[in-house]
């Protein structure tokens, strides 16, 4: 990482790129040194959503194409909004995995071309640190230490975090993340990738006491999840219904979001608990959820736990959390390592050993 070098009382401009999936974003981080405060001075985010619907799914090679001619004008247009030049800038943050290879391999690249030209260094970032942290680009973080509830397409874990670069993974999912279930029950459903989205869009029109699902894990005594026994159970009721009228969809589709949520939230109340944590977080994709967010601020405030979001914009992928991360590195003196490169299977807990 870099060292502070600026007066104290200034600020430090941080450049971001995420590039580990389907989404090219970029962003600008003004942190001011005084206080480790600071605000999102330009973000840009450009969604491949609609190139990858479909194929149900994201398809890496395509993806990676699409970061590769996006990302340069991206940044040249950031760069104008913001009115900053190259030489305005203090550092370029990346993130550097976890991810799709090819995908990770555009950002990394830009990033350490451009950090070579201009002389600027290149901070990597983990993506999943990203999500933990995004609640403080808008706001305050909670205390240290406090639990995470990070819940994505590709992951569903429980983290206690006891500083910047402390982490500790609890629980995790054994096999289908979350937002991987509600993909899948989509596609089952005949809906429209992502599934999440719209998975929630027909709940809300939905009785989710008609149909029996599983709550998978839900009373086992540890703090990991598994949602392929879920997903299955789903295959099997489509299967039986036969011709799914409009009632059944919205029905099922508010069954299935309830049964997730039921299980996240148990999980994470179980978790502070066992950790004896009064704070926790909740980021990813999945933690866009309206129902999910209602329930744990229902059931957290009578154990006396206060939930943290993020704006729901820095729930899914976007680069202004890889630049509040990088940022929080600097603030704090925190150094990452020199010899690195794109990791598609960088892991949380390997952060400070690589």
């Amino acid at each position: 990482m870099i060292r502070l070098f600026r007066e104290e009382g200034s600020s430090l401009f941080v450049l971001a790129i995420e590039s580990s999936c389907d989404e090219t974003a970029v962003a600008i981080y003004q942190g001011e040194l005084i206080n480790g405060r600071g605000r999102i001075v330009a973000e840009r985010v450009a969604s491949q959503i609609a190139t990858h619907a479909p194929f149900g799914g994201v398809v890496p090679e395509i993806a990676s194409r699409e970061h590769l001619a996006a990302l340069p004008p991206m940044v040249d247009a950031l760069l104008g909004e913001a009115d900053l030049a190259w030489q305005g800038l203090d550092a370029i943050a990346v993130t550097a995995g976890p991810g799709l290879m090819g995908a990770l391999l555009v950002g990394v690249s830009y990033a350490k071309a451009a950090g070579m030209a201009h002389g600027i260094p290149v901070i990597p970032v983990h993506h999943m640190e990203g999500h933990l942290l995004a609640p403080g680009i808008t706001g305050d973080l909670p205390a240290f230490p406090f639990i995470t509830l990070l819940v994505s397409g590709g992951h569903t874990m429980l983290v206690r975090v006891d500083g910047i670069g402390q982490y500790h993974v609890i629980g995790q999912t054994l096999d289908d993340a979350a937002g991987e279930c509600f993909d899948k029950s989509a596609r089952l459903l005949g809906l429209a990738y992502p599934g999440g989205p719209e998975i929630s869009r027909l709940a809300a029109f939905g009785d989710a006491a008609r149909f029996d699902l599983p709550r998978p894990m839900l009373n086992k005594d540890n703090l990991n999840f598994s949602f392929s026994g879920l997903k299955t159970a789903v295959m099997y009721t489509v299967r039986n219904a036969g011709n799914l009228t409009k009632d059944m969809r919205c029905d099922l589709a508010a069954s299935i979001e309830i049964a997730v949520v039921d299980v996240l939230v148990k999980k994470s109340l179980c978790a502070c608990h066992q950790e004896n944590v009064t704070h926790l977080v909740v980021a990813g994709g999945v933690a866009a959820n309206r129902h999910l967010r209602r329930q744990l601020e229902g059931e957290a405030a009578g154990r006396e736990i206060t939930v943290h979001l993020p704006d729901l914009r820095y729930c899914t992928d976007n680069a202004a959390m890889i630049a509040y991360a990088a940022f929080q590195y600097c603030w704090s003196d925190i150094h990452g390592p020199v010899d690195w490169d794109a990791n598609p299977r960088w892991r949380l807990v390997d952060i400070n050993k690589s």
